[in-house]
């Protein structure tokens, strides 16, 4: 099935149309009365004698252009069909509606198609005696022996830059000549893991092999310029900078947007900030930071594109000004992080290391077992669940056998020991496994504080994470194997081979419950749990199975 959200396929661009004009804050937008066959929207607030700025192209690259109609931007979009340039007829429809006595700028980006259309319209408006211009953008510098350079993100610059100096009242001469300047100075590039999803497709595009990422990326879903072998945020940005570096002035100021291509979730995208932010000495050259956002996308492409602008001329003044469309993001100063003191003080666990040769063993055998179950649990919890569970155990698990061989646990005092592992394993795990398991050891600790032996404290430590967390052997939990274990040691505390097949009987009857209680696997339907073994489970039964050895 196609991974792509639509009704109709021959009515999506004009669905497309629709909703940004519904959603424009401004409501400043109106879709241009023509032939079914011709998209065009313009400003409402249509002043003919400015400079009109007409630009477009084909559609999937929202929220170019609609986005970029309004005040101090575009007059007018002309919308194609997907990847698809609009025809003749409507740039020039466009031209039409919109031109006053002062003319028109068309800013194209640099593809043959675009480049034929709008440039037969403008022959053709100039005849009927209208004063037109175009200007094509070619930002991409991922083919700099290419004497077409494509024209991407950069554009949207190049429109904030010419919108400027329209709104102003400035002649048509001067808005083509600043709009030059700037499409001059300005250099894109972009990287994909992989590329876009049409409406319709069966199969999404896997052109890839894992770990790599492709370099150069264009909007329309063609290959890249090459493939590099990382997916590392830091690498990635940095080859990315160092290439758009070799294409800028050695030195100056510069303002730099971050573009989502469309498929790269907002994490990620303020990871790619933060490396862009961090990569001496090119942040340091940064004066102001647009983004990061979804400002010309390929539909849901995994990618990004960094475009640099050098503040030359009056490029800066005209990036600041407002605007009123919805599309464009207004830029900010970068900046440093601060940090603020914390008020919070709580409970420390105080205690003085010590030696105990049997306990370190144990826990040295618990944190290797579940530091190595990371992947494996990982891929269960991604079936049944978010997919971190392995990260989350191995988290604990890491912090804790760091202490181990750095000396600084209390192994000879396991009361004061089991309070401190239940303090650090609530700081270092995330999420509720951390606070359960916390409460577990907290618990435990309490009560051979009080006398209790050790296997008394650690049923009554489960009792506590089952009354906290609500749920019950036979829920679908870890507990489904920490209860029967710890059940069969209460009995006999020597017996921990009983104990490992107990802990793996209750992991392996979680394979056969269709209905979990607690956890956000309760959210999921029985055909998603039916067959797959709780991760939590799994991690109990094979860390007793490691003691038991």
């Amino acid at each position: 099935m196609s991974a792509f959200f639509f009704n109709q396929r021959t009515n999506l661009v004009n669905d497309v149309i629709e909703g940004a004009i519904t959603a424009n804050p401004w409501n400043n937008l109106a879709r241009l009365e023509s032939d079914p066959a011709i998209r065009v929207v313009a400003r409402r607030d249509l002043n003919k004698n400015n400079v009109a700025l007409i630009s477009g192209g084909g559609s999937g690259h929202e929220p170019a252009h609609v986005g970029f109609i309004g005040k101090g931007m575009l007059t007018a979009a002309v919308c194609g069909d997907l990847f698809a340039s609009p025809s003749v007829d409507a740039v020039l429809t466009a031209i039409q509606a919109v031109t006053g006595p002062a003319g028109c700028l068309l800013i194209v980006k640099n593809y043959t198609g675009d480049r034929l259309n709008f440039g037969l319209a403008a022959e053709k408006a100039r005849r009927l005696g209208y004063k037109v211009e175009m200007l094509i953008v070619g930002d991409d510098i991922s083919l700099p022996d290419n004497k077409h350079p494509r024209g991407i993100a950069g554009t949207v610059m190049v429109h904030k830059v010419a919108g400027f100096y329209a709104e102003q009242g400035h002649d048509l001469a001067t808005v083509l000549k600043q709009a030059q300047f700037a499409a001059k100075h300005t250099f894109s590039l972009g990287v994909a893991l992989s590329s876009c999803n049409l409406p319709q497709e069966t199969e999404t595009n896997a052109r890839l092999e894992p770990g790599h990422a492709e370099l150069g990326m264009g909007i329309h879903g063609e290959p890249g310029a090459s493939v590099i072998a990382t997916q590392n945020s830091a690498q990635v940005v940095s080859l990315l900078i160092d290439k758009l570096s070799a294409a800028l002035p050695k030195t100056g100021r510069l303002a730099v947007m971050l573009n989502n291509l469309g498929g790269v979730s907002v994490a990620e995208m303020a990871i790619i900030t933060r490396e862009v932010n961090s990569y001496a000495p090119f942040c340091q050259r940064i004066d102001w930071l647009i983004g990061p956002a979804a400002l010309v996308t390929a539909l849901d492409m995994k990618g990004f594109s960094i475009t640099a602008v050098a503040l030359q001329g009056d490029i800066e003044a005209a990036l600041l000004s407002d605007v009123e469309a919805a599309g464009w993001q207004k830029p900010i100063k970068p900046r440093a992080i601060t940090w603020m003191a914390s008020a919070h003080h709580s409970s420390r666990v105080e205690y003085k290391p010590s030696e105990n040769e049997a306990v370190a063993r144990v826990i040295a055998t618990v944190t290797e077992t579940l530091s190595n179950l990371e992947v494996d649990l990982n891929a269960l919890d991604a079936k049944v669940g978010d997919g971190d569970t392995g990260s989350t155990f191995a988290a604990g698990a890491r912090e804790i056998a760091a202490m181990l061989q750095n000396k600084q646990l209390p192994l000879n005092d396991l009361s004061t020991l089991m309070a401190l592992i239940g303090e650090r394993l609530t700081v270092v795990m995330g999420g509720s496994s951390g606070v359960l398991m916390s409460i577990f050891f907290t618990a435990a600790g309490q009560q051979l504080q009080q006398g209790a032996s050790v296997i008394e404290a650690l049923n009554s430590g489960l009792a506590q994470m089952k009354f906290y967390g609500g749920a019950d052997e036979g829920d679908r939990t870890m507990i489904d194997a920490l209860q029967p274990a710890l059940s069969v040691l209460l009995v006999n505390p020597q017996d921990s081979l009983a104990a490992s097949r107990a802990a793996q009987a209750g992991a392996d009857l979680t394979v056969q419950l269709s209905k979990a209680n607690a956890g956000r696997s309760s959210y999921l339907s029985s055909d998603s749990l039916a067959g797959n073994m709780d991760p939590g489970a799994h991690a109990v039964a094979m860390v007793f199975k490691a003691l038991a050895k």
